[in-house]
């Protein structure tokens, strides 16, 4: 599976502590393996961002990515819940 990081993406990421980049990088590699694992929590945010998935990087951060398809996802938001599903 490929993984494309959306400029958003990018920048977000850029200014996240190291304790959470290192807590990103082990769910990644957790995802390659197996997108639905249970320790990801993957589901659907449809009713905020149609056709986008989240999955847990730790309790409150979370990775938000639109699937392209069966072998390409793109990782478009990275944030906190709160700042992720604020209106």
């Amino acid at each position: 599976m490929e993984i494309i990081l959306h400029k958003k993406f990018k920048k977000k990421f850029k200014k996240l502590s190291p304790k959470i980049k290192r807590n990103y990088y082990e769910k990644v590699e957790i995802f390659l393996k197996d997108p639905f694992s249970q320790i990801l929590n993957n589901h659907s945010v449809d009713y905020i961002y149609p056709g986008w998935r989240s999955v847990n990087i730790t309790g409150d951060y979370r990775v938000l990515f639109e699937p392209q398809n069966d072998d390409i996802v793109s990782f478009m938001k990275i944030g906190t819940h709160s700042e992720l599903y604020k209106k």
